[in-house]
């Protein structure tokens, strides 16, 4: 029996992120990457509309690591870089991370029982050329009893997660309703993902290219 280890597939993406959600849905569709973390000011700009916050936002990312990237020996070549950000949207009003267990806790009860929008703006750096995308999903949460949200709160996971639930972990027993993209609610919609991905002809599925709708 061969000791070798098994093929690394080389990296052909730059993830301007430190989620983990985030990486695994790029290796979910077959994009090996590396992940150079963006560190920009991520607050909402007075009076900015949610919509062209997250994609600010995620531009901005995508950017000051492309300009990070530049001096590192990351690769070959420079790769293009992927920005991403995500925000729950509630009375017009942008829900972050909540800061402490009193704020996860007020955060659920105002989702509780009632539709919220989740906006995930994706955004792809290649060269001198900047693509975005803007995924729109409504999520409705069944209504919510005290005890369960401070048992929630308890479990750990509504720590660094935007509105405090995560779709994909524990809080999906919250979810009634979803229309929209499951993985942009989670951090990254992999629909628009993948056609920003084959516009700069960076393959999916270890080589394939997503095609136009």
């Amino acid at each position: 029996m061969s000791t070798e280890p098994p093929d690394v597939l080389e990296p052909v993406l730059i993830l301007a992120s430190a989620s983990p959600r985030r990486a695994a849905l790029l290796m979910q569709i077959g994009v090996p990457h590396y992940v150079l973390p963006a560190n920009i000011d991520e607050r909402r700009a007075e009076g900015e509309p949610p919509e062209q916050c997250v994609l600010r936002l995620a531009q901005q990312k995508a950017l000051q690591v492309q300009a990070a990237a530049k001096p590192v020996a990351l690769a070959a070549c420079l790769l293009p870089v992927l920005g991403a950000d995500t925000a729950v949207i509630v009375d017009g009003q942008m829900l972050g991370k909540p800061r402490d267990r009193a704020e996860a806790l007020a955060m659920l009860a105002r989702l509780s029982g009632r539709a919220h929008q989740v906006l995930s703006a994706v955004v792809l750096a290649s060269g001198s050329v900047v693509r975005s995308a803007l995924s729109r999903s409504e999520v409705y949460l069944r209504p919510l009893s005290s005890a369960e949200c401070e048992a929630y709160w308890d479990s750990g996971e509504p720590r660094d997660k935007a509105g405090g639930y995560a779709i994909q972990g524990h809080g999906a027993v919250f979810v009634e309703q979803l229309c929209g993209s499951y993985s942009g609610v989670m951090g990254l919609p992999l629909f628009e993902t993948a056609l920003l991905l084959s516009a700069a002809g960076v393959p999916i599925w270890g080589g394939l290219a997503a095609s136009e709708p």
